[in-house]
């Protein structure tokens, strides 16, 4: 027997997606500007659903290196999220990855549900 939340839960309907983690930090550059401000230019030009950019307060990655603010600079990690179609996510990685030096890609799989003016619409 199914409990209410799962019956529910079924009424909706969800589309497998994929949520993409990219972490860099502030001070990582592509052509002359902020990655983050590239990933996301070059995400629009894809026509990606969307992206978002996080500021983190604090965080190290494969250099042990911490990364947080200072009193004089900055180096906080960044993190970009997108979240798309399996298959344009295939896409996009490998042009995402040619433009960072280093960080770190995280792909999650994940179940999705979009409103738009009102409705329900797909990826």
């Amino acid at each position: 027997m199914k409990s209410l939340y799962e019956e529910n839960f079924a009424l909706i309907n969800l589309q497998p997606a994929k949520l993409l983690r990219i972490y860099v930090t502030e001070h990582d550059q592509f052509d002359g500007k902020p990655l983050y401000e590239a990933i996301v230019h070059r995400c629009r030009e894809l026509n990606v659903a969307g992206a978002t950019v996080f500021r983190a307060l604090e965080g190290f990655g494969e250099t042990a290196e911490l990364h947080h603010r200072h009193f004089l600079q900055s180096d906080q990690p960044i993190v970009i999220t997108i979240v798309e179609s399996p298959e344009k996510a295939r896409e996009i990685i490998p042009q995402l990855e040619a433009m960072m030096n280093s960080g770190m890609i995280a792909v999650t799989d994940v179940e999705v549900t979009i409103v738009s003016d009102g409705k329900r619409t797909t990826l």
